[in-house]
Formats: structure tokens, sequence, C-alpha cells
């Protein structure tokens, strides 16, 4: 399959401001500060859409790019910060990265764990997030082969630590259920709906998304065909790099899947 080269499309893809940078590493802390807050003060309504907004900002964005080192962060500090804020969810950054690359790599092979659920109906795929996070856990640290073994079995075991912690407060113990019960939607909503098993070739095998409804709900992050073609693109570049692939799509004959221009 040949694609624009990255150079063509233009370098400024791959570069983000100070403030973008700063801005999306401390939505998830924001996001588990306000939880705690709003659950001690009662305001349970405010605590739920801290919840939601956590599970988005940690596995759908910043842990995303931070996996992909598309940030250009230091090196020690990228690797803390995927430890602490999928650890403040109860997941594994490193597991993470060894699985979702190996998707990158892989999909739809029948060895690509993240991406069994594309092959599975939508309720097989909200039963199989279930017990996801355990297995990619486990299957990463099997096959982790570049030191992230470490990290990752520290992260395991600084999870159930954690879990420990929080099952000691009301709080605590409803934060650690609606965010382990949170990650069960991942397999659906990453797996299951942007993409396409069947595909005949890797444009084929990624659902191309567009419309305004569909970048209001995704907050700009439903770009999964363009991140699995340029995946060294940070998400606060993914809209302009749909616009400038937008001619190639359909050069090569792709309808989107489009919710309201």
């Amino acid at each position: 399959m040949k694609k624009p080269s990255l150079e063509s499309l233009g370098l400024d893809l791959l570069h983000t401001t100070v403030g973008e940078r700063m801005r999306c590493l401390t939505l998830p802390f924001g996001t588990c500060a306000g939880f705690f807050a709003a659950g001690h003060a009662g305001w349970w309504w405010v605590a739920a859409i801290c919840a939601v907004l956590q599970a988005f900002f940690t596995y759908a964005s910043v842990s995303h790019d931070l996996l992909h080192r598309t940030l250009r962060l230091p090196a020690w500090l990228n690797e803390v910060l995927l430890c602490v804020i999928e650890g403040m969810s109860f997941r594994s950054g490193h597991a993470f990265r060894v699985t979702h690359l190996h998707h990158h790599q892989k999909f739809p092979h029948e060895d690509d764990l993240e991406g069994a659920a594309a092959r599975m109906s939508w309720w097989g795929a909200l039963l199989d997030g279930m017990t996801a996070q355990y297995r990619l856990w486990w299957w990463a640290l099997r096959h982790s082969r570049d030191g992230s073994r470490r990290w990752i079995l520290f992260e395991g075991i600084a999870v159930l630590l954690g879990a420990a912690w929080c099952l000691t407060t009301p709080v605590g113990t409803i934060y650690l259920a609606v965010t382990v019960a949170g990650s069960w939607v991942f397999p659906l909503m990453t797996s299951f709906m942007p993409h396409d098993a069947g595909g005949e070739d890797p444009l084929r095998q990624t659902r191309l998304f567009r419309g305004r409804v569909v970048s209001w709900l995704s907050l700009e992050h439903l770009y999964h065909l363009e991140h699995h073609l340029y995946p060294r693109v940070p998400h606060q570049r993914w809209p302009e790099l749909a616009k400038r692939l937008d001619p190639y799509f359909a050069e090569q004959g792709l309808q989107p899947i489009v919710l309201w221009r």
C-alpha cells in the first residue's frame, strides 16, 4: 500500500506547543482530583462526569500519546507519566504500550489481543472488556522484550496496592468501582467500533469517520485510520492530518462514515 510520506504532508504535524502539552498532561490529574473532591462533597453527578472524562483523557488520549512518545518529552518523564497516569485508573501503562504497538503491527492477525474485539459482536466486545485489562497485562508481561517487563511488574503491584488503599474509604471504593467498570467499554469503543477485521487492505481495515457530531462526541479524537497510518502524529494534530489526507482518501475511493457535515 502506497501512502503519502509524512514529509510530503508536513513535518509540522509532529509538533505541539508547550501549552498544549501542559494542558493535556494536567487533565487526568484534574479529573481524578475532581472525582474525590466532588465525592466528598456529595456531588455525585459531578464525580460521574469526572470519571467519564478521566477514562477518556487517560487511555484514549494522553496515555496514548505517551506510549507512542509523540509529545517529545524527556524519556524519563515520559515513562514516569505513562506509569502514573494509567496507574490512576488501575491499569499498566507499559503493558498498554506493548499490546498497542503489537496491535499496530499485527491487526487483524489473530494474535492481536487488543484488536480481537473487532471480530466480535458488539455485546461480545462488551463482555470481553470485563477481563481485557488483566489479559492484556499478562500478555504484555510474557511478550515484552525491551526492558518493559520491570515496569509492567511494578505497575501490576502498584495497581493492587492502590486498589487496596481505595477500599479503605467509601469514596475511594466508589472511585475504584467506577474506574475499573469504565475500562470495560474500551474493546467496544477502541477496537470493535473503529475497525473492520474483514477489510481487504490497511486502508479498509480501519473505518474513516467524518462529521461535526463525530468530532464533538469524540473531542476530535476519532481519527483512527489516520493514526494507524501515521502513529508519530500527536492527537492535537489529528484534525489537520485528516484534512491533508482527504484528497488521498478520495483518490483511493474510501467512503467515510459521516454524522452531520
